[in-house]
């Protein structure tokens, strides 16, 4: 009679996780994207802040405390050839960003009023155009957004 050995049945190999060189986890683009956002966020609501700590939404014109501040988008976050276009990302109220999909006509006036009806149809135009951001330049726009929120942060006391 044969004799057969029973094997046990290979065990699946994990993917390890992603590392590079030094055993820092690499960043998904997600992630990096996340972050970019949170940063230059931030950022648009120090710029559109005034000293006091007050803003003026671009949409409906009230002026409400910087803690009450969204960084709104004209044009939706998921066109990325102007998802960090500081002239399509403007201080805005919570009420004309969360609640009203963004008040858009009065958003509109208003960016015709800061920048001129010219600049508001190239940003329009900009919309539809491809754009894919590599990590590296995901990672220095981090970086430069947070520099400049910083210096702002420090300036207006905020």
């Amino acid at each position: 009679m044969p004799y057969y050995i029973k094997r046990k049945p290979k065990k699946k190999e994990k993917p390890l996780p992603l590392f590079d060189k030094a055993g820092i986890k690499i960043k998904k683009k997600p992630d990096l994207v996340a972050k970019l956002d949170k940063v230059f966020s931030r950022y648009i609501r120090l710029r559109d802040c005034m000293p006091n700590g007050y803003f003026r939404c671009i949409s409906c014109g009230q002026i409400k405390p910087y803690e009450q501040a969204d960084c709104g988008h004209y044009i939706n976050r998921q066109h990325m050839s102007t998802r960090f276009d500081e002239m399509n990302c403007n201080a805005q109220c919570r009420k004309c960003n969360r609640f009203m999909e963004g008040n858009m006509q009065g958003y509109r006036q208003g960016l015709i009023a800061k920048y001129g009806e010219k600049r508001v149809l190239i940003l329009e135009s900009m919309k539809n155009q491809m754009r894919k951001y590599a990590d590296f330049e995901l990672i220095e726009l981090t970086k430069y957004y947070k520099a400049l929120g910083d210096k702002l942060s420090k300036e207006k006391g905020i």
